[in-house]
């Protein structure tokens, strides 16, 4: 158990504001350890997104720091930056597959790190890594669509390839930004039972933005508030009562 204290993930002092000062995040200091499964919840607007892309410094935060493994990637740089982001994982509600590529090769891109920008160009991967791909889309159930393009799959086809994907780049670390919001109840529980297998065989921390509170309350095992890009709550979900939900959706002004 003293494995799971080691925090992977620290926001401190963190504030996003945007252009034309729409303020994203306020003064928001977070910890996650190795090997949590948290769920981020709040209404649309509130500021999930905003906190989930700043990890990986998709976005740049405007004031505080944010530590990746105890080293700071808002202040990274190069190859440092490149590092840092080899070793987060990150899965978009629109899949961000290359729809006109094989299955097999869009599995790869999460190797592609590892390569020089030449060698992936060209398609040229071990096959080590190969195998790596395979395996990985074996274990979501997705080994008899290795040369289907992925165009011709389903929606929650293509999000399983993003998490092979995300697998065979092996990070410790899993954004998942609501992706599970364009699928339909069966294929959301498929994908949440997936992400919860990276979490729990592959020892990945899992941070996952979500909309659904029953799929929240099944899979997580800590829940975060966020409301008006300030964090309202954060507790373990099982000592979660249904009124926290009702104020992180209902509580407060309603202009965020």
């Amino acid at each position: 158990m003293a494995a799971m204290a080691e925090p992977i993930i620290e926001l401190n002092g963190v504030k996003k504001v945007y252009d034309k000062g729409v303020v994203g995040l306020k003064d928001i200091n977070l910890t996650i350890n190795q090997g949590e499964f948290v769920v981020i919840v709040g209404l649309s607007g509130a500021g999930k997104s905003t906190l989930l892309r700043s990890i990986n410094r998709l976005i740049d935060i405007t004031a505080g720091d944010i530590l990746i493994a105890g080293e700071s990637i808002t202040k990274a740089k190069g190859k440092k930056l490149r590092l840092l982001r080899r070793n987060i994982g990150m899965i978009f509600q629109s899949f961000n597959l290359v729809k006109r590529s094989s299955v097999l090769r869009n599995v790869l891109t999460g190797r592609v790190a590892y390569y020089p920008t030449w060698k992936s160009t060209l398609n040229l991967f071990s096959s080590e890594d190969k195998n790596r791909a395979y395996e990985a889309l074996k274990q979501v159930g997705l080994e008899d669509k290795v040369y289907t393009r992925a165009d011709q799959l389903s929606g929650g086809q293509q999000q399983r390839v993003a998490i092979a994907r995300v697998l065979t780049q092996n990070p410790q670390i899993i954004l998942a930004d609501e992706p599970t919001a364009s699928l339909d109840p069966q294929t959301s529980h498929r994908i949440m039972e997936d992400l919860k297998m990276l979490n729990e065989d592959h020892g990945m921390t899992v941070v996952i933005n979500l909309h659904s509170v029953a799929l929240a309350r099944e899979f997580g095992k800590r829940v975060i508030g966020i409301r008006g890009g300030e964090v309202i709550y954060d507790g373990a979900m099982a000592d979660t009562p249904e009124a926290i939900f009702t104020k992180i959706y209902n509580g407060g002004d309603e202009n965020d």
